[in-house]
């Protein structure tokens, strides 16, 4: 019996996008969906209810960052993280590869995993496809993701060959230590760089493993848009059809769409939360900087499209004198208009697939918003 389920419901009949339905034991997450990161087990200026209140089904936690505070023992004590966090609905764990991977000299990488120091304190630790399995066990996720490498952009394609072998090494570990099959599922993750064939030779070595979903690892890491855009297309093409696909670390508007129009399910980013602590609006009519003199005086909302909490009772005017007060209610308010406005893009999304206008609505949206 699989903890994860995936149930395909309609294709669009000019692109390759699709809708689907993920059954989790949380809960069932209505695909495509974007997946709020909760990094330290919490959605960055977001209570757990007002997370629920604007429709996200599924959020995503860190393993690395969990791993390291509180630690997964503290959190096992608890009844895990769906306890832990007051958090009943699906959870998605990464796990632990990019951040280690990102540490750059403070990490070292062997056979057996990757030794680090902690960017918190500098204690020395050991992240292997085992003690990612057993930290994410511990801590209770619907899907673990499992261990891999995830190589940077650029890279030769000798190293991202070593790379990616290696990553299907550490993934027949992961499956080996994966041991609650009913209540955890694991998805592989596809890595490859930006070599066609290393990306098919991938997928083919992490598919014969027969897990529940795949995900496609290292994209969005700094290559240009049209270049990620072709690489996917022709990642998607690797994967099994009856299975969820999930792409990784991507946040913005246009490669949303990008991405379903490829036949992705799953997307995740830091993205929302990030750029509201830093003052920016996703609206309709594109991004607002409510940095900007021009709001000073602007009493309309940020979004008259929106009807999330924040665009129902805030103003621009408002919301700028916030920001420019250091108030935290600033980075609360505009991180729930932007995870709104995602979590309602897909849903428009999923309406656009199963009427047969996923592109007309693309084109609708690129024309009001732009690219990101």
């Amino acid at each position: 019996m699989t903890a994860v389920t995936y149930e395909l419901i309609k294709t669009d009949p000019r692109s390759k996008a699709r809708r689907g339905r993920v059954t989790a034991p949380h809960g069932t997450i209505e695909t495509p969906v974007f997946m709020p990161v909760g990094t330290a087990a919490t959605v960055k200026a977001m209570r757990p209810e007002e997370v629920k209140e604007l429709g996200a089904e599924i959020i995503l936690s860190n393993t690395y960052h969990l791993y390291l505070r509180p630690g997964h023992d503290i959190v096992r004590e608890a009844g895990g993280l769906h306890k832990f966090m007051n958090w009943d609905r699906p959870i998605l764990t990464d796990s632990g590869g990019f951040q280690v991977f990102s540490l750059g000299d403070l990490r070292k990488i062997t056979e057996e995993g990757v030794e680090f120091r902690s960017h918190i304190d500098g204690s020395k630790h050991m992240l292997s496809p085992e003690k990612s399995i057993e930290v994410q066990t511990a801590l209770g996720s619907d899907i673990m993701m499992a261990f891999d490498e995830c190589a940077p952009y650029p890279a030769d394609r000798s190293y991202v060959k070593d790379s990616l072998e290696r990553t299907t090494r550490w993934l027949k570990r992961c499956k080996a230590a994966w041991k609650d099959t009913e209540h955890q599922a694991l998805f592989g993750i596809m890595q490859g760089g930006m070599y066609k064939d290393l990306r098919k030779q991938s997928a083919e070595e992490i598919v014969e493993l027969d897990l529940p979903g795949y995900a496609i690892g290292g994209l969005s890491v700094g290559e240009p848009k049209d270049l990620m855009c072709e690489v996917l297309d022709d990642c998607v093409d690797h994967l099994p059809a009856d299975k969820p696909r999930y792409l990784m670390g991507v946040g913005t508007p246009d490669y949303l769409f990008e991405g379903v129009e490829r036949g992705v399910d799953m997307f995740d980013c830091v993205l929302p939360t990030r750029i509201a602590r830093h003052g920016m609006a996703m609206t309709s009519a594109g991004k607002v900087n409510i940095k900007n003199a021009q709001y000073e005086r602007d009493f309309s909302p940020l979004d008259h499209q929106c009807d999330c909490y924040t665009c129902r009772n805030y103003s621009r005017a408002y919301l700028r004198h916030l920001f420019k007060c250091n108030e935290m209610l600033s980075s609360m308010l505009l991180s729930n208009h932007n995870l709104h406005f995602l979590v309602n893009l897909m849903k428009n999304i999923r309406k656009a697939i199963e009427e047969d206008r996923f592109l007309e609505y693309k084109k609708e949206f690129y024309d009001k918003y732009g690219t990101f």
